[in-house]
């Protein structure tokens, strides 16, 4: 069977559109080769900033025949339903089959379909994905219709096996299919004609173009990497710009240049930041000091002189921009020196939001919560108040206004500036943390209270006026926010009492809503982690349950029973006695809850059993006091023999009346004791 191999030859994709662009590619055309009844074994997308390239191994050289039927009306239906029918077919009444069907005979169309040859199908379907190709921005030259993201100059299209290969033809606004591509724009600009995929790619390598953006990716990592080490300096890794760079280029060539002695003191962050927005260049760090030192480029040449001109060109640009750098930096000191003042007085002209005040006023209410919660996360609430007020303060800064993404992180700088404390400065950088879920979670007291006042103020604020996630639509990131907080309770170990924070956060939010938004977030954030559904329900419908540490501590708990014999036993064994009793209650129309008493057991299974519950009831009482989540489980984990040997031995129905209704009675106790520890009823299986 042959092999397809497509390439889409055009100017510079941009770099975030390629990946996709592949994908879309391979999905586009698989989906309708095998929409039209072709199949293949294996298919590779492939993209550089010039082409995007499709390999497909073991394509069905034709597809098969096939009969199509489709019901018409009946025979007895009106002529112009009959018309119609005959249209949307093509075929004419003779060609008509009539067949019995269950109200009478009824019209059938019988279609057949020859099979067709493979680069018939393939020319129909790469014409319909270039016309239709889904890319997030396009445009139009020249005087055609078509449109592609950048001018598309050349097009593969060839199907080869052992015994050759052949161009499919293939022509789109001018644009014919062939066997031939272009190698790097610069060092090797000829035609190359190819015969199949490994050609292809091995014709490109020699042409100063690496097809893999993988390859082309790792190569970037080892020669910067290699060339810190030379320095004795190490690269800052950055996963999202290798891609993007690896993405700028057919052949990358790292190239490592000095940072000017002027800017070195400058922050690290700065730095970093600065190089990779501007001009996309790797930050180099000097691991005794921290400073970042040095910077890597990539570019797309191999140069007589090794790079040197490029980089005396790329030093010149980056001078420019670490110089404004500097003055934003600069400027910005000195505002913090003179106390931030005029940063502070500007948040109250920025609003928040128009329900819920300016920014000033948001601080202000941060502030206060985090004294507030201050004690619960043993920090220093007149420190934790502080913090709170000049956290947000950089948002007013020339360095921030240029990388919003320095928020918090100058802040830091800005602080220590100000004279203010470590513990105060580090929380003006950490109260945004977790942003996400690989996020680091600050663990100093003052920066958790003045984290979780950030988070829980918003979630308030926007409860309190109604602005809640609907579905897929989060505008405020109230979900990224509620995870934070449930993050930064259970890894610092925290005991909250949520609906009272929620309570002393914004009176007007409904603490009982807003708490089950965070069991919704919390369900998912410990499902992640291997707790099963069923645990979390178990334990989110016992007493205290805005208690997030608690509430982990329980499923935990509850999970490692359930998967001792002891515990899958234990459930049968509670649901069986939940059941009896269920049906029991409803035929006498009383409840079975109280009363239980040994004097009216009559096996030794049934005063067994009573021992049995005693002895667990006060075992496991002082232990849920205690958090001892293990100890009650163990005891719980008791009750399973004498269980079982209870139904085994004893007729709960018995005709002694006094009888039967105390053992109702003491089925009770098994439901009370097993439900002591965690609603079992939501348990499955």
């Amino acid at each position: 069977m042959p092999n397809l191999l497509i390439e889409l030859f055009s100017e510079e994709i941009p770099a975030r559109m390629q990946a996709k662009a592949a994908d879309d590619l391979k999905k586009l055309i698989t989906d309708g080769l095998v929409d039209a009844g072709l199949t293949y074994a294996h298919a590779a997308a492939f993209w550089t900033p010039r082409r995007l390239t499709l390999s497909i191994e073991d394509l069905t050289g034709e597809s098969k025949a096939v009969k199509e039927e489709r019901k018409g009306p009946s025979t007895s239906a009106p002529e112009k339903a009959i018309e119609g029918f005959l249209r949307s077919t093509g075929l004419t009444m003779d060609q008509l089959e009539v067949r019995d069907d269950k109200k009478g005979q009824v019209y059938f169309a019988v279609f057949e379909k020859p099979g067709r040859l493979a680069g018939e199908i393939i020319a129909e379907v790469l014409d319909k994905t270039i016309r239709n190709f889904p890319w997030p921005k396009s445009m139009r030259w020249g005087a055609g219709p078509m449109r592609w993201v950048r001018p598309l100059h050349s097009i593969i299209c060839l199907l080869s096996d052992a015994d050759g290969n052949e161009v499919v033809p293939f022509e789109i606004e001018g644009i014919k299919s062939g066997n031939t591509t272009k190698g790097h724009r610069f060092m090797a600009p000829d035609v190359i004609t190819v015969s199949d995929f490994e050609d292809y790619e091995a014709k490109l390598k020699r042409a100063k173009v690496v097809l893999r953006a993988d390859e082309r990716a790792e190569t970037i990592e080892h020669e910067a990497s290699n060339m810190a080490f030379a320095a004795g300096m190490e690269i800052v890794e950055d996963k999202g710009l290798l891609a993007e760079v690896g993405n700028l280029v057919e052949f990358p060539v790292p190239l490592m240049g000095p940072i000017a002695d002027e800017f070195l003191g400058l922050p690290p962050e700065v730095l970093q930041t600065s190089m990779k927005e501007h001009q996309k260049f790797f930050s180099v760090r000097n691991p005794k000091t921290g400073r970042i030192e040095k910077f890597v480029t990539v570019a797309n040449i191999e140069t007589a002189d090794h790079g040197a001109t490029i980089l005396a060109g790329n030093l010149k640009v980056l001078s420019a921009r670490l110089s404004d750098a500097k003055f934003f930096y600069e400027n910005d000191l000195r505002v913090a020196k003179a106390g931030m003042g005029d940063w502070l007085d500007g948040l109250a002209n920025v609003t928040f939001h128009n329900k819920l005040g300016s920014q000033k006023d948001r601080i202000e209410r941060i502030a206060a919560l985090a004294r507030t919660l201050a004690p619960s996360v043993d920090a220093d609430a007149e420190k934790a108040g502080e913090a709170a007020l000049i956290a947000k303060a950089d948002l007013r800064s020339d360095m921030v206004g240029e990388f919003p993404e320095l928020q918090g992180l100058m802040g830091r700088y800005y602080a220590l500036a100000a004279g203010r404390t470590d513990d105060v400065a580090d929380a003006c950088r950490d109260h945004y943390s977790p942003l996400g879920p690989s996020d680091v979670v600050p663990t100093a007291p003052v920066s958790v209270a003045v984290a979780l006042a950030d988070k829980i103020d918003t979630l308030t604020g926007f409860w309190a006026i109604d602005e809640k996630p609907t579905g897929s639509k989060d505008p405020f990131a109230l979900r990224r926010a509620a995870l934070g907080v449930i993050r930064l309770v259970l890894e610092n170990n925290l005991t909250l009492k949520l609906k009272d924070v929620f309570a002393s956060a914004n009176e007007g939010a409904d603490a009982d809503e807003l708490l089950s938004f965070f069991h919704d977030r919390l369900k998912v954030f410990l499902r992640d982690q291997g707790i099963r559904h069923d645990v979390i329900d178990a334990v989110l419908a016992m007493p205290g349950n805005d208690d997030l540490t608690l509430l982990v501590k329980r499923a935990r708990a509850l999970q490692d029973f359930l998967s001792t014999d002891d515990g899958g036993n234990l459930i049968q064994g509670y649901k069986r006695a939940s059941n009896i009793l269920a049906q029991a209650e409803e035929k006498d129309g009383v409840e079975y809850s109280f009363g239980a008493d040994p004097k009216f057991a009559e096996a030794d299974a049934e005063r067994d059993l009573f021992t049995a519950l005693d002895k667990a009831d006060a075992e496991i009482k002082p232990a849920m006091e205690n958090e001892d989540f293990a100890a009650a489980m163990s005891a719980m984990a008791g009750l399973r023999a004498p269980i079982d040997a209870f139904f085994e031995a004893v007729q709960i129905n018995s005709d002694n009346q006094i009888v039967r209704r105390n053992r109702l009675n003491l089925l009770s106790r098994i439901r009370t004791s097993c439900l002591s520890v965690a609603d079992l009823s939501r348990i499955e299986g």
